[in-house]
């Protein structure tokens, strides 16, 4: 089974004004919402951020974890010439509260390497803070015990394309919900890349494409959105059947917690 892990489309996007709720609560369902799919409501996803080349283009995507701080996936190999953008809906509109910020430092797992899929994560630190609004968030870590059962619907959210014939960014944000797999129907799709440092969602017809790798997988517990993946591995082929494949952020929780207190 053919598997790209470099680029990654995910549409969709997530979070509450520091609760890590969204400022709009999106509509769940299992529907194919990525390639061809359906816009995001406008702010409801605050905490997503577009990691950007010096010129604009987004290369992937992160997650929004506190003011200073975003967490990605190590294989997008962002640079501290890559920008990070927060508050934008509408590429078209002038309207959109937009905010643009430098990175300042990375951190990338140690024993990630580009060579395999595992350990895909990385937080960025920027050099000034983000100013939290309607637009831009955080959203929740969770805790190294927090558990997610098989079927629960969680959110993928982003800019990558959404035609995998054409190298095009949407518009508008996008969204798609998808259910949480088991441990073992990911297994079966994995074989010997499976990890349990990995969880699998979706197997629905909904597919994330390329420009979104680093976005969040994110599910609702207890009113609050939690960041439960960040998106890693997809399969070379949309529409698919094929699950999407995330890092599993509550393993990594430790070293998080060591890079935030320490820089």
């Amino acid at each position: 089974m053919a598997l790209l892990w470099l680029l990654s489309c995910f549409t969709l996007i997530g979070t509450n004004f520091v609760s890590g709720a969204p400022a709009s609560e999106p509509e769940l369902s299992i529907v194919p919402r990525i390639i061809n799919g359906q816009d995001a409501v406008p702010g409801s996803w605050p905490w997503h951020v577009s990691l950007q080349s010096p010129t604009g283009f987004p290369i992937c995507g992160g997650s929004l974890i506190n003011s200073s701080w975003v967490i990605t996936a190590a294989h997008c190999r962002v640079t501290t010439s890559n920008l990070v953008m927060a508050g934008q809906y509408d590429r078209r509109s002038f309207k959109d509260d937009i905010q643009l910020i430098k990175i300042s430092k990375i951190f990338r797992y140690p024993k990630f390497k580009y060579s395999k899929v595992f350990n895909d994560i990385a937080l960025l630190k920027l050099v000034v803070p983000f100013h939290f609004s309607k637009t831009v968030s955080p959203i929740v870590l969770p805790s190294v015990d927090d558990k997610f059962s098989a079927g629960t619907l969680c959110t993928i959210m982003g800019w990558g394309d959404t035609n995998p014939n054409v190298s095009e960014v949407p518009e508008k944000l996008q969204e798609a919900s998808m259910p949480l797999l088991s441990t073992a129907e990911c297994k079966k799709y994995l074989g010997e890349l499976y990890k349990d440092t990995m969880i699998c969602a979706g197997a629905n017809g909904v597919c994330n494409y390329e420009g979104d790798s680093g976005g969040s997988l994110a599910c609702k517990m207890n009113g609050r959105w939690i960041l439960v993946g960040i998106v890693s591995l997809l399969s070379d082929v949309c529409p698919t059947k094929d699950p999407v494949v995330a890092t599993r952020v509550s393993k990594f929780m430790p070293w998080v917690q060591k890079i935030l207190a320490h820089n």
